[in-house]
């Protein structure tokens, strides 16, 4: 049985820890099938089995959520947009801001 430790956690893969990561996070982030990610590398010259790509999800995506949960910035789901236009220099440009109901801005 392997054991894996903290400061080694891709320790013992047949692939690099860049392409690991880069097949969850994708997996993660867009709305991609484990064949689809199985596809992408293939076209990259990596020979990845979608059921490889689908136990280093098991394995890697709560981790990888639990380290970047905390620099995510927190919002609601009720939004508000002001939306107008104003001239600057003399030529009109569109201005647009958008607000959370905790007052966080987005523009």
């Amino acid at each position: 049985m392997q054991v894996v430790t903290e400061q080694q956690p891709f320790k013992w893969r047949h692939f690099e820890a860049e392409i690991i990561l880069l097949c969850v996070r994708w997996y993660l982030r867009y709305a991609l099938s484990y064949r689809d990610l199985e596809e992408i590398m293939a076209e990259r010259g990596l020979h990845v089995d979608h059921t490889t790509i689908y136990r280093w999800v098991q394995r890697y995506a709560p981790e990888l959520e639990k380290r970047c949960r905390s620099h995510l910035k927190t919002t609601t789901d009720s939004w508000r947009v002001d939306e107008t236009y104003v001239k600057i220099k003399g030529e009109w440009a569109y201005l647009y801001r958008a607000v959370d109901s905790k007052g966080n801005k987005e523009a």
